[in-house]
């Protein structure tokens, strides 16, 4: 019988090991899918276009000084719209500075950074109710795999605890660390995942560790290097801003826990802007929200937060509650100990809405001019192919109707602006858009849309490849044209000299990696881990866990070329911590090279390996520390897709 992830690429199911017809004929002549299956809220009745963009405000600093920035933003459990107004709320986790109750959101508020100047932040793990007990999570966390694993106790934190028989789903108090996505950080400020921290609860179970193996030892460091005082429910981190001007996020980065932490809302932006790496005020189109904008403020630079998720008719968030659900083994196992397949864990989590900055399928109003658009993919799963069209039920591919002036991706900006009508995002990417509505007239309508698929993303664009849902996930937002309130002074894309971009130097050591899949004994193509490792000297994979010995000792100082060999079905976006690279090129096994996107051609902290092919990049390995470069699939990096590595 065809697995759920098949069927997902055919787009011929509806629930879980449930054949439907592949599609639906809708006037005009438009096929749709199925939409994704997952929850009991059908997405085809969730309004579209109803909601205005919430346009991210800037968190606010705290005990700032004269050569840093302080912020104080505490992880916490709160209600928010994200449906359309008459559905229900959702209980979420996110972020807000402890200053002010009003800045809790989901994603978070924009933390506007300096080049040059560092940022203090204050992470306070708070997800306790009001009487300061913890708060159990809103998601389902399998207790089976490598995970932070608090119940057993500080002898087996971090560890795949030793079950006999199939154990409920976790339901304990939430560890919390947080990661700063393409900062150049030292290692104790880089969100390791086994530095994580329990909330300060009264009701701590007897016996669970509090913190993560490697607490001491990076509050040790902390202390040392810039006087940051840990304490168990807090971390202070220090970002040095020693870096080009891009657009980073921050995100919970818990061991085995990353893919509900952030499917749940803790996830927000990080603004590094200035230095000789940035442009000066009017040449892109701005402003920005800052704090203090007074009421009314019209901005041209927003960023676009992109999520897809799933809903019960609650309003509540859908995650997976079984392993059954993803349709490659019976509903009901069995599980341990009669197979080797997780409970709970899901290979890939894919839902059936589009949210932006936290709404569905919200519509913003724009004028007749040019906008720069700072878009992050947030999504456990998905990769999405960007377009702007005139009518978002097109059939696919669809015509665009404007460009995407792409001038920055991860890194910072391109050597040049990029003129594409189509754009790749997977899961942890950014792009730096400019779109210009100039000369359109008052009205007009455009829409965002999504070709890319819903199932894990293997290269290429339709029609070779099957695009989502245009019904529901193969939309995203809208843009209708309002009024020229003010000129626009900012500098038309195809002018724009960007500033330029250093390529590392020659490097001294070529390393060969493997990304791998192991399925079941007991159930065929059902994968029970996504690993990383090494290359055999017969060119043959040698995958590794999490726990295995470091392989990857880069010397302080060093330029490296890593060769990513992608031996699965699927594509990973591979992102590595601490360096920014450059994408030399992808080899189909036996092919011949192809050069990098243009989007591509900056540089990078996450690219996405295509299956069957050898994506090569290179990185100058500068701070000496203990870091770690994973998949961010997720719900791959959750279940062993993760290596630390080690510089010096």
């Amino acid at each position: 019988m065809p697995t759920r992830r098949q069927l997902l690429k055919t787009g011929a199911i509806a629930g879980a090991a449930t054949l439907v017809p592949a599609g639906v004929l809708l006037r005009g002549g438009t096929a749709l899918a199925q939409p994704v299956p997952g929850g009991t809220l059908d997405p085809t009745t969730i309004p579209k276009y109803v909601t205005p963009l919430f346009v991210i405000p800037a968190m606010p600093a705290a005990g700032s000084t004269s050569g840093v920035d302080g912020y104080s933003i505490a992880a916490s459990r709160f209600r928010q719209q994200m449906l359309p107004a008459g559905f229900g709320s959702t209980t979420v986790l996110g972020f807000g500075s402890v200053t002010d109750v009003r800045t809790f959101h989901t994603p978070g508020y924009t933390i506007e950074a300096s080049v040059g100047r560092q940022v203090r932040a204050t992470w306070w793990n708070r997800l306790v109710d009001g009487q300061n007990n913890f708060v159990p999570h809103p998601l389902t966390i399998d207790p089976t795999l490598h995970w932070t694993n608090p119940p057993g106790g500080v002898d087996g934190r971090d560890d795949t605890p030793h079950v006999t028989s199939t154990p409920p789903p976790y339901t304990g108090p939430i560890p919390l660390v947080v990661h700063l996505h393409g900062g150049h950080s030292y290692e104790e400020s880089d969100g390791y995942p086994e530095a994580w921290t329990l909330p300060a609860a009264r009701n701590i179970p007897r016996g669970y560790a509090t913190v993560g193996s490697f607490w001491d030892r990076f509050s040790q460091e902390a202390a040392a290097r810039f006087g940051g005082q840990w304490q168990p429910g807090k971390a202070v981190l220090q970002y040095p801003n020693d870096q080009r001007a891009t657009m980073l996020w921050y995100h919970s980065h818990d061991l085995g826990m990353t893919r509900v932490n952030v499917q749940a809302g803790l996830a927000g932006l990080y603004a590094l802007r200035g230095g000789p790496s940035d442009l000066p005020d009017r040449v892109l189109p701005g402003p920005a929200p800052r704090l203090g904008d007074p009421r009314g403020t019209r901005y041209h630079e927003i960023p676009l937060i992109i999520q897809d998720k799933s809903f019960n008719s609650d309003g509540s968030l859908f995650f997976p509650t079984s392993r059954g659900f993803f349709g490659d083994t019976p509903p009901n196992g069995p599980w341990i100990p009669y197979t080797d397949t997780p409970p709970y864990w899901n290979p890939e989590f894919f839902g059936n809405t589009n949210l932006v900055n936290g709404s569905t399928w919200p519509t913003l109003t724009v004028e007749p001019r040019r906008y720069r658009f700072r878009v992050l993919n947030a999504s456990n799963a998905r990769t999405y192919l960007l377009k702007i069209v005139t009518n978002p039920l097109t059939p696919r591919p669809a015509t665009a109707a404007l460009p995407m002036w792409i001038i920055g991706a991860d890194g910072g900006f391109l050597p040049a602006p990029a003129a594409v009508n189509t754009a790749w995002l997977a899961s942890a990417e950014r792009l730096d858009a400019i779109v210009d509505f100039t000369g359109l007239p008052v009205g007009t309508k455009l829409y965002l849309i999504n070709e890319g698929p819903d199932a894990p993303f293997g290269g290429g664009e339709p029609p070779e490849v099957e695009p989502s849902d245009p019904g529901t996930t193969g939309q995203i937002m809208q843009f209708v044209v309002g009024p020229l309130a003010a000129p626009d002074t900012s500098v038309p894309p195809s002018q724009l000299r960007l500033p330029p971009v250093t390529p590392p130097r020659a490097a001294s050591v070529t390393r060969r990696l493997s990304l791998n899949e192991i399925t079941s004994s007991f159930f065929p193509d059902a994968p029970i881990f996504a690993l990383l490792g090494t290359m055999n000297a017969d060119n043959t994979p040698n995958p590794l866990h999490w726990d295995a010995p470091v392989t990857e000792h880069p010397a302080a100082g060093a330029t490296e070329i890593w060769e990513l060999n992608n031996f699965t079905d699927d594509g990973h976006p591979i992102h590595v911590h601490l360096v920014q690279f450059q994408v030399l090129d992808r080899r189909p096994f036996g092919g011949s090279a192809s050069a990098p996107n243009s989007w591509e051609t900056g540089t990078k902290d996450t690219v996405m390996a295509l299956p069957g092919q050898t994506t090569r990049i290179k990185a100058t390995f500068d701070r000496p520390g203990r870091f770690v470069w994973h998949c961010h699939i997720l719900d791959h990096e959750d279940n062993d897709m993760m290596r630390p590595y080690q510089i010096g």
